[in-house]
């Protein structure tokens, strides 16, 4: 049975307020020529794993790390964009209806995210999402990626929670599954629109009501 729940933040609870995504956008503001998974990884180890004084500190510090130069009106852009997305996001009709309910079954929900100091906690704080986790948990506050095994393995041991008994939710395969893999939890994909192949997955946070008792 499950007992607890870790929760994605971004294309799981809440819809990024721009399309295309805030890091795909990023990728093309510095023309960037990585595969997009490595250029993400690469980008969050250093824009999401500690807090900076402004976003302009923050994109200045990541682009250096990234071996890349860009013009200066290419950062008012990009804080412009991240800023917009964080304006603009909200949560998926779904998810404070299924968050409530796991919540008043007695699941531990747990969110846990790859995110900088000024765009996950002002959208959690805009619509009053804290109070359905026992915990936030943002990466730039401890300094790991979720992808790290260290990060959720210190999640579990806090709340002396056994892996068999947890689930990761979330919306991407290459963070989000590979995050539950490397910690040896059992996770299932958010798949909205249903157009990926990938098992188990479900196309509604409410199909988590459910799968509490499996």
């Amino acid at each position: 049975m499950v007992k607890a729940m870790l929760f994605d933040f971004w294309g799981t609870v809440v819809e990024t307020g721009v399309r295309p995504s805030p890091l795909k956008q990023v990728k093309f503001f510095l023309r960037d020529k990585r595969e997009y998974g490595d250029f993400v990884e690469q980008f969050e180890q250093v824009f999401m794993t500690k807090s900076y004084a402004n976003l302009n500190d923050a994109f200045k510090e990541s682009v250096e790390a990234l071996g890349l130069r860009i013009p200066e009106f290419v950062y008012d852009k990009l804080i412009g964009m991240w800023n917009k997305n964080s304006l603009l996001a909200r949560p998926f009709p779904d998810a404070v209806e299924a968050l409530t309910a796991l919540q008043a079954a007695g699941i531990k929900l747990f969110l846990v995210t790859n995110s900088d100091q000024f765009s996950v906690p002002a959208v959690v704080d805009k619509f009053g999402l804290e109070k359905y986790f026992t915990n936030v948990y943002y990466s730039f506050q401890g300094g790991k990626l979720k992808t790290d095994k260290t990060m959720i393995a210190a999640i579990l041991k806090e709340h002396k929670l056994a892996a068999k008994d947890v689930l990761f939710v979330g919306d991407s395969i290459d963070s989000d599954m590979r995050a539950a893999t490397e910690a040896g939890i059992p996770g299932v994909l958010v798949d909205r629109r249903d157009t990926r192949e990938y098992e188990p997955k479900i196309t509604s946070l409410l199909a988590l009501v459910d799968w509490k008792n499996e």
